[in-house]
């Protein structure tokens, strides 16, 4: 796993890994669907499933002073939460919303303890996954106390399009662009900056975006830009 994958962006695709069919799970799994704005947990829900993204986006957030949300990750197919049930939580923290159409994979935490037990592979994914979003925590904590605003937005576009980017000639494609204000809030700054640098990477040709995708043109610069070591 690259040390440097941040657990909002990271794309840990368990589709292979974790395959009902395969780990012989039977009826122990559960195919859920939710509409774009459905909660799949709330706080204070039990936490005792865990969720593993086969389809759609899904925004894990929370509640600030005076009920304000803040985003925490963008999750995509193949991605993972819920995992803090595994670890001895019995109530969730943050709430966990479509953003699109969705369809989870649900699995009782008490099941995949049992088959984390017959599978080394499982167990050393969730190992990975759990380790790797303290350390991301830590790094997005040094972020915010050691790097301005600005730098803050243009390490995430650089992060998101090499961690979900899809490489067009010398190019990278994100087909499914993150919301101004939620890039806001997973970067700790205000949309105004984030439309701002966005636009000033824009006129130097560096990136185009819309609503709907963004595009890289230039992966070098935009690391340069914000002094990101490649």
């Amino acid at each position: 796993m690259d040390d440097r994958t941040i657990w909002y962006l990271e794309n840990i695709d368990v589709t292979g890994l974790f395959c009902p069919k395969k780990l012989g799970m039977g009826q122990k799994h559960v195919e859920q669907s939710y509409k774009k704005g459905d909660f799949i947990f709330l706080p204070d829900d039990q936490a005792d499933q865990l969720f593993f993204l086969f389809e759609g986006r899904v925004k894990i957030g929370t509640y600030g002073n005076g009920g304000k949300e803040v985003t925490k990750a963008i999750l995509s197919q193949g991605e993972v939460f819920g995992e803090m049930g595994l670890v001895g939580a019995e109530k969730h923290r943050d709430f966990a919303q479509a953003m699109e159409d969705t369809v989870l994979c649900v699995v009782q935490v008490k099941e995949l303890r049992a088959l984390m037990k017959e599978h080394s592979g499982l167990q050393l994914f969730m190992m990975k996954l759990l380790g790797s979003k303290i350390l991301a925590m830590e790094r997005r904590l040094e972020a915010l106390i050691f790097k301005d605003s600005r730098t803050r937005v243009v390490e995430f576009l650089y992060n998101l399009a090499r961690d979900k980017g899809q490489r067009v000639g010398f190019e990278m494609l994100v087909s499914k662009f993150i919301p101004h204000k939620e890039i806001a809030s997973l970067t700790a700054t205000s949309r105004q900056t984030v439309t701002t640098v966005l636009n000033e990477l824009r006129e130097k040709n560096i990136l185009k975006f819309d609503r709907r995708r963004l595009l890289i043109r230039d992966m070098d610069l935009l690391a340069k830009e914000g002094n990101i070591s490649v």
